[in-house]
C-alpha cells in the first residue's frame, strides 16, 4: 500500500511537548510504513495565527531531525480549494443566522465535549429578518443509517457516533467569513492523498464530521490513529493556554525520547544521538503499530 501521512499544526505558538508526541507518532509511522510525510501549517484561522510562529515550527521540526517528504502547504493559500468543495455540497448546505449565544441558550442538548448541538433552527430556510451569519453542513436525520458514523482507530479500537445526536448540523463557514477546520482538512488530506491521520485524542471527536464530508464531496477515508493527549499538573491538554513551554531545540535527544516514552516505546537510555534514536525508534514503532 503507498503511504502518505501528515502533521498539520497551527501556528498559534512554538511546538511543545504535546503537539511534539503528535509529530513524533506520524512521522514514525510514515517511516514504519516507508511512507511518505508532509508537513502541513493549518493556518486557515488567521486570527490566532502568531508571526513567525510557523517558521519557528519549521525549523524546530528540523532541529529534530522531521522534515516534509515534499512541499509545505499552507492552508490559508487554498481558499479557492474550499470554495470549489463547499459549491459542490449542493443543498447538504445552508445559511444559518443564529448566534453563539442563541445556540447556547436553546438547551436541546449538550455534545460529548460540552457544546450545545444545533438545534437545526435554521435548516429549512432564515426567518424572515435574519441575516447570514455561517453556513452549515445539514447531516443526515438521526434514523438515516448514514448518520452513524463507524469507524476503527488503530488506537482507540471502534468508534461509533450518530452526527445528529452528538453534533447536529455543523458549520463549514464561520460569521468571521474564515473557512472551519472540518473541510479545510477533509480538502486538504484528498488533495495530498493522505492515506493516514496520525493525530492527537483531542481531534478523535472531529473525525465523524471529517467522514461524513468525505462521503459527500467523495473523497477517500484514510486510516485513522489518535494517541493519547499530553495534560499538565491540573490534568488539562498541553497547549498554550495551559502553560506549555518551547522544546528546547539545543537537547532534541531528550525532548524526543521523553515524547517516545509517552508513546510506550521503550527505548534504551544510551540512545544519545539522533542518528540512534531514529535508528531505534522506527523499529519499535512498527513492532506496535505495522501489520505483516
Amino acid at each position: 500500500m503507498h503511504y502518505t501521512g501528515r502533521f498539520a499544526p497551527s501556528p498559534t505558538g512554538p511546538l511543545h511537548a504535546g503537539s511534539l508526541l503528535a509529530a513524533l507518532a506520524s512521522y514514525l509511522d510514515a517511516r514504519a510504513h516507508g511512507g511518505r510525510w508532509l508537513l502541513r501549517i493549518e493556518d486557515i484561522d488567521e486570527t490566532r495565527t502568531v508571526a513567525g510562529a510557523a517558521q519557528d515550527i519549521i525549523d524546530t521540526l528540523a532541529a529534530l531531525g522531521m522534515q516534509s517528504d515534499g512541499e509545505i502547504v499552507w492552508q490559508s493559500r487554498r481558499k479557492a480549494l474550499y470554495e470549489a468543495a463547499f459549491a459542490t455540497l449542493g443543498s447538504w448546505v445552508f445559511a444559518c443566522g443564529c448566534s453563539r449565544k442563541e445556540i447556547t441558550d436553546s438547551r436541546v442538548a449538550l455534545a460529548p465535549d460540552g457544546a450545545a448541538i444545533y438545534p437545526g433552527t435554521c435548516r429549512h430556510g432564515l426567518a424572515p429578518g435574519r441575516q447570514t451569519r455561517t453556513w452549515r453542513l445539514r447531516v443526515p436525520e438521526r434514523d438515516d443509517p448514514d448518520a452513524t458514523i463507524r469507524f476503527e482507530d488503530r488506537w482507540q479500537g471502534t468508534q461509533t457516533e450518530n452526527l445528529a445526536d452528538t453534533v447536529g448540523d455543523f458549520v463549514l463557514r464561520r460569521a468571521d467569513g474564515f473557512w472551519a477546520y472540518q473541510i479545510a482538512v477533509v480538502v486538504d488530506d484528498a488533495q495530498q492523498q493522505v492515506t493516514d491521520v496520525v493525530r492527537g485524542a483531542d481531534l478523535l471527536e472531529s473525525t465523524a464530521r471529517q467522514i461524513c464530508l468525505q462521503r459527500l464531496l467523495g473523497a477517500p477515508m484514510p486510516r485513522y490513529l489518535h494517541v493519547p493527549v499530553v495534560t499538565n499538573e491540573r490534568g488539562e491538554k498541553l497547549s498554550k493556554q495551559t502553560g506549555a513551554i518551547a522544546l528546547d531545540r539545543s537537547d532534541p535527544v531528550s525532548e524526543l525520547m521523553r515524547a517516545a516514552r509517552q508513546l510506550g516505546l521503550a527505548l534504551t537510555p544510551a540512545t544519545h544521538s539522533l542518528e540512534a534514536f531514529w535508528k531505534a525508534a522506527v523499529p519499535a514503532w512498527a513492532q506496535r503499530f505495522v501489520r505483516n
